[in-house]
């Protein structure tokens, strides 16, 4: 069962429902996997394949694409010694998916950070609130949309003109 490849092909079996896509990268799996069957695959990996370690959790703002977020959930087998990510999509509207603190309890501060950055509820999560920023603060820093981001124009020798006259410069002590 070491094999990443033999273990992507039977969880594919398995969860024919749950697996939308395995994609193969540079030697590493990923697992795009439904958010409904996160729980339900997550708990198999843990009980029946031994991927009893949760390493990390990241999320990714994909504005303005449709599942808007991607939820990378890095798993590793200390028995086997290999790594496997699962990632689930999350759609803008909803913008929530089952916590997995109760399969990886280590998910906890990982599933808050990811909350309190991006705004993405994880249902069932036993103290879901702010951990970096201030319960009162306003949205949510990571995503693209956030307080508005603007593109500045970059500036070349044909326009420099045109941009050094828009920019905020300090006066001068006189």
């Amino acid at each position: 069962m070491t094999d990443l490849k033999t273990i992507a092909l039977e969880l594919r079996e398995r969860f024919a429902n749950a697996v939308i896509e395995v994609i193969e990268f540079r030697g590493q799996v990923t697992l795009v996997v439904q958010s409904e069957h996160l729980v339900e695959l997550a708990t198999f990996l843990r009980d029946e394949m031994a991927f009893n370690m949760f390493t990390d959790l990241c999320a990714v703002d994909h504005l303005p694409r449709d599942p808007r977020f991607d939820l990378n959930y890095q798993l590793y087998s200390m028995s086997h010694n290999i790594r496997l990510r699962l990632k689930v999509r999350v759609l803008q509207q909803a913008a929530q998916v089952q916590s997995v603190t109760g399969v990886w309890p280590g998910a906890n501060w990982y599933e808050r950070e990811v909350y309190d950055l991006f705004g993405i509820t994880f249902v069932g999560h036993p103290d879901l609130r702010r951990l970096l920023l201030p319960e009162d603060y306003m949205g949510h820093p990571m995503r693209r949309d956030h307080l508005g981001l603007y593109v500045e124009q970059v500036q070349f020798t044909h326009n420099f003109d045109e941009i050094d006259s828009q920019k905020p410069y300090a006066m001068p002590n006189t």
